[in-house]
């Protein structure tokens, strides 16, 4: 596990796991992790700056970075109030833009018109 986070479940842990499966983490999610690190929100047990140890930890699992663009912020005045955190909204961006499935335990992201992964 990269973070402290709720454990996932069967379905997700099988997807992510299949070698033929691209899986992907955004670089809003290294952003909002380091973000809660330093507000005290998340634990680390690193002797490293938290972003240096997400993208190592990334790293380290065969997962690919994805960046966010312009093009994928395009998306967020398009998308309904369902959710108030920018984070997460710009996942959903990113998820529209790149038509990838995004791996979530929170039931307002799963509102959005993407693929989502959990149960």
């Amino acid at each position: 596990m990269i973070w402290d986070e709720t454990p996932l479940k069967a379905a997700p842990r099988q997807v992510l796991s299949d070698t033929r499966n691209e899986v992907f983490v955004s670089v809003v999610s290294v952003w909002e992790a380091t973000s809660k690190h330093r507000l005290g929100k998340l634990r680390l047990n690193a002797n490293e700056p938290a972003w240096q140890h997400f993208t190592r930890q990334r790293a380290l699992h065969g997962l690919l970075a994805l960046p966010l663009t312009e093009s994928d912020v395009r998306h967020i005045d398009n998308l309904p109030d369902i959710h108030r955190d920018p984070f997460d909204r710009l996942l959903v961006c990113q998820a529209i833009e790149h038509g990838l499935a995004l791996v979530t335990p929170d039931p307002e992201i799963r509102r959005y018109p993407i693929k989502t992964l959990w149960e």
